[in-house]
């Protein structure tokens, strides 16, 4: 599986930046059209006003919080999905806050925001210095909503070939059981209460990881 993943790697990368205009195509059929459905799946869980996602991609779920009144901000290290996603917003007739950088150097102030989103982050999520600075722009109460792993659940033939292939590319490894107790220790020392959630889809199974920030939380 290590191997899969490692091979896929530099491939995943290039859709990410150079391939950027394939990557709603190629993000629908992998998942059989669930793929908005799913990004969307967070929202319920988005409290307060103020709004930071990090790794917005082509700006979809962007364009979903400012339409539900929210003050949203992105970021994003790629320079091509910060175009995709300046385009989109702009035909929506939506200012844009996007920032391009690295979520281990948010260029953001202390608790800046009410919520931290991520949808299908990569690793860089259980980085202890992205934690640490999402920690820091976080305002005490705040909320970090990650979504990190979908399954698909549906029955049918081609259901099950892309639910094998999740399974096969690691992008969908197991059903959700306990949260690794070393990334829980993690997010305890630094000053977060956390839980785990899944979401029941009509074909499909997603998981949320919810963070709460405690106080004006600890450090490492």
């Amino acid at each position: 599986m290590r191997f899969v993943q490692f091979i896929l790697r530099p491939i995943y990368d290039l859709l990410y930046h150079q391939f950027a205009w394939t990557y709603d195509l190629v993000a629908a059929v992998i998942s059989l059209g669930q793929w908005d459905e799913w990004v969307r799946s967070i929202l319920p869980y988005i409290q307060g006003q103020r709004v930071l996602e990090i790794g917005h991609g082509p700006g979809h779920l962007q364009v979903a919080l400012h339409e539900r009144g929210f003050q949203v901000f992105g970021l994003d290290e790629s320079r091509q999905m910060s175009r995709q996603a300046a385009r989109r917003l702009h035909k929506k007739g939506i200012k844009t806050n996007l920032s391009r950088g690295l979520a281990q150097s948010l260029p953001f102030r202390q608790n800046a925001f009410q919520n931290v989103a991520l949808t299908f982050p990569s690793e860089y999520i259980f980085d202890p210095l992205t934690l640490t600075e999402i920690q820091r722009v976080l305002m005490p109460g705040g909320r970090l909503v990650i979504l990190p792993v979908a399954w698909i659940t549906g029955k049918s033939p081609l259901e099950r070939l892309a639910a094998w292939l999740f399974r096969f590319t690691g992008e969908a490894p197991g059903k959700p059981g306990e949260l690794n107790p070393e990334l829980k220790s993690l997010f305890v020392r630094l000053g977060f209460d956390v839980r785990k959630e899944t979401v029941q889809q009509e074909s499909s199974l997603l998981l949320l990881i919810l963070v709460r920030k405690l106080g004006n939380g600890k450090k490492v």
